[in-house]
């Protein structure tokens, strides 16, 4: 006779092994965007939406979306799904063989890349920004900073090989918590570089800030200054890889010298990067394609984008890429084990927990965007107009952010499978679709850069519905219900967005003119508000609100599975 769980409990079991991980991951990607925000504050009153910050973003933007193409994006999905697979099938010791070969066969590429990068910097800002050339300085400003933060990229690829290498072994805190540590490394570091070059210009933003007096506008000062927030974001990339150093030991990782480009193992990573590299930087590539049409709008809208887009990365690192990064081993590991039952069960309940965080988050940044980005940027030489800016461009976002989540949920779904062709034709169609929907936004209907934040959402949308389509004609069904579940979120969406925007929209009638301390009183009232008025409607409209990880206990003795003979 032989003990059979039933599926019922089976699934309980699963769900909260889910909600546990996702929750450690949410935990340490919640530190990593509040001292974000601190970082985010610093350059917003050091340098306010201008040049120099136009120039940061863009720079720091090329080696931005190499990391997503050759690094965090492709690397995580191609490696973990092929490290897991071979940890399963062939032991501890040929994962760790195939973890050194990959983590020196990509210092070598990337390495390289770094170098290239670097020479051709004048040109890449060029094709990025073209209309940077019309402003003086700034192009040349930001071919300066995209040559300092160049060897970012190499820094946070073997970052990436950790955090694969860690994520597999069960270890997702000290990984997802990597983000952190950059964001206090390169803000301390940056802010020392920068009072150390430019002391005149730091300590003048610093003074006027105490005496409620203009900050200064030097542009030569401001030039040498962000060149210090630059060589700070170098020493945060380092502190990434540092902090995973202790944790790759105790599981037992050792480094070695070990080289083989034609080991099958290292093969197979290669050929799900290839086309993992298109397919995971969708939505990366349509920002940067936003930036260009951005950069001719004048000094600005890039830095709105950039801020808009800030506030986006919280909730899609709370929730997608936590429940993404969960997901992928478990996957990966019911694909080893040709478990299919198991696999479409792990997709529905991470496909119901990105609906169930992101829908009614997304409403709360449209509602509350413009008082979220006045206590947080509204000081120094960020005004009021930059915020109502930044705010229109958030809701714009906003509207994709379950298409944004959702994405880091589906596509390594499929590296998974071993089949990276599917996400990368996806991709392929969602950059042509983005440059279309860019060109008649800004250029035929003349939204500016709303019209930018828009179609990046409506494209996110649209690849994250053409992914879960494909894959449930793969797998079959992922689940009863989840479509009525969506639904059903859906409406208790729109019931909190209704009675918490008609709350704000008096507040903020009352409140007038907008200030900081304002904006935190209507967010103080409105967040609750919107909170409890979603848990009452989704209690009503039967959506499955889990209760917090820590309370989830196991089933009880009293509860013995059935036996079978």
């Amino acid at each position: 006779m032989a003990p059979e769980v039933s599926e019922p409990l089976a699934a309980a079991a699963s769900r909260r092994q889910l909600v546990r991980r996702a929750g450690v991951v949410s935990a340490a990607v919640a530190a990593s965007r509040v001292v974000g925000v601190l970082r985010e504050q610093a350059f917003a009153v050091f340098f306010g939406a201008g040049r120099e910050l136009d120039a940061f973003v863009t720079a720091f933007r090329i080696p931005n979306l190499l990391r997503d193409l050759f690094a965090e994006g492709a690397l995580s999905a191609a490696f973990v799904s092929t490290f897991t697979q071979c940890r399963e099938r062939d032991g501890e010791a040929a994962a760790w063989r195939l973890a050194n070969r990959v983590l020196n066969l990509l210092a070598v590429i990337v390495g390289a890349l770094c170098l290239l990068g670097i020479a051709c910097a004048p040109g890449l800002v060029r094709l990025i920004a073209p209309g940077f050339a019309a402003i003086p300085g700034k192009l040349a400003l930001t071919t300066t900073l995209t040559r300092i933060m160049f060897p970012f990229l190499l820094l946070v690829a073997v970052a990436a090989v950790a955090m694969g290498v860690l994520n597999t072994c069960g270890v997702f805190g000290i990984p997802a918590a990597t983000g952190a540590f950059f964001n206090l490394g390169s803000l301390a570091a940056g802010l020392a570089c920068a009072w150390w070059i430019a002391p005149g210009y730091i300590g003048g933003v610093v003074r006027a800030l105490e005496a409620g007096a203009p900050p200064p506008t030097d542009p030569a000062l401001a030039a040498r200054a962000i060149l210090g927030m630059a060589v700070g974001t170098l020493v945060g990339g380092a502190l990434q890889v540092l902090v995973q150093l202790p944790a790759l030991g105790r599981v037992g990782f050792r480094y070695a010298p070990l080289f083989s480009p034609r080991d099958p193992a290292v093969r197979q990573v290669l050929r799900l990067m290839a086309p993992a590299a298109i397919g995971a930087a969708a939505v990366q590539v349509n920002v940067v394609v936003n930036n260009n049409f951005a950069s001719y709008l004048g000094d600005g809208p890039v830095s709105w984008l950039n801020i808009a887009f800030r506030f986006m990365q919280l909730p899609i690192g709370l929730f997608g890429v936590a429940v993404g990064t969960v997901t992928l081993p478990a996957v990966a590991r019911h694909v080893a084990l040709g478990d299919g039952a198991a696999l479409r069960a792990t997709l529905r309940e991470a496909l119901e927990m990105v609906a169930l965080c992101c829908l009614p988050a997304a409403a709360g940044l449209a509602l509350f965007g413009a008082p979220l980005i006045a206590v947080v940027y509204q000081h120094g030489r960020f005004g009021p107009a930059d915020t109502h800016a930044a705010a229109m461009a958030l809701a714009g976002y906003a509207l994709g952010l379950v298409g944004y989540a959702g994405v880091k949920v589906l596509a390594p779904a499929f590296y998974a499978l071993d089949d990276a062709r599917t996400p990368m034709l996806v991709s392929l169609a969602s950059m042509g679709t983005n440059y279309a929907l860019n060109w008649s936004f800004v250029r035929a209907l003349g939204l500016g850069h709303v019209g930018l934040a828009l179609s990046t959402s409506a494209v996110a949308l649209a690849n994250c519905v053409v992914l879960y389509a494909l894959l449930r004609r793969r797998l079959g069904p992922l689940g009863r219900g989840l479509p009525a579940v969506v639904l059903r979120i859906g409406g208790a969406t729109a019931v909190m967005a209704l009675v918490a925007g008609a709350i704000d929209r008096a507040l903020a009638a009352a409140l007038l003119p907008p200030t900081p301390l304002r904006a935190l009183v209507r967010l103080a009232v409105g967040g609750p508000v919107g909170a409890t008025t979603f848990w009452v409607a989704g209690r009503a409209l039967a959506v499955p609100l889990p209760r917090w990880p820590w309370r989830e206990d196991p089933p009880r003795p009293a509860a013995r599975p059935a036996l079978r003979a």
